[in-house]
């Protein structure tokens, strides 16, 4: 696939995609005779990845070395493994931090909604 088709199948930028070339978070992409980047098909699913990690706020340092750990194979899989548990913890932290919050929120809806029933119940 050329850099094009990429963009428009992972949802970012073309300009996006050579930063993440030039940083290391993509592999060097192969090069047709026009000298045009042409990547492999599995090149959406790493992005994908990236776009995961990058939502849940994994700071671009750490992508970058968990690509370079990637890249340098098997021997790494426990480094990355590690990096990936500690974000892990984090996030699930955040889940439950937002799931308490959302039931906050809820109980305070259903305040406002006994009120205003009682208030329209009251007016019959």
């Amino acid at each position: 696939m050329m850099i094009g088709e990429v963009a428009e199948k992972s949802g970012f930028a073309v300009h996006t995609l050579r930063y993440y070339e030039k940083i290391g978070l993509l592999p060097q992409a192969d090069r047709d005779a026009g000298g045009r980047r042409s990547y492999d098909r599995d090149i959406l699913v790493w992005l994908e990845f990236l776009r995961r990690l990058k939502d849940f706020g994994m700071p671009i340092r750490d992508r970058v070395l968990y690509a370079k750990m990637r890249a340098e194979g098997d021997q790494t899989i426990a480094a990355r493994r590690a990096l990936l548990s500690t974000y892990r913890e984090e996030l699930a932290n955040h889940i439950a931090s937002l799931t308490e919050t959302l039931g906050v929120l809820d109980d305070k809806i259903a305040i406002y909604d006994q009120v205003a029933t009682a208030k329209n119940g009251s007016r019959k």
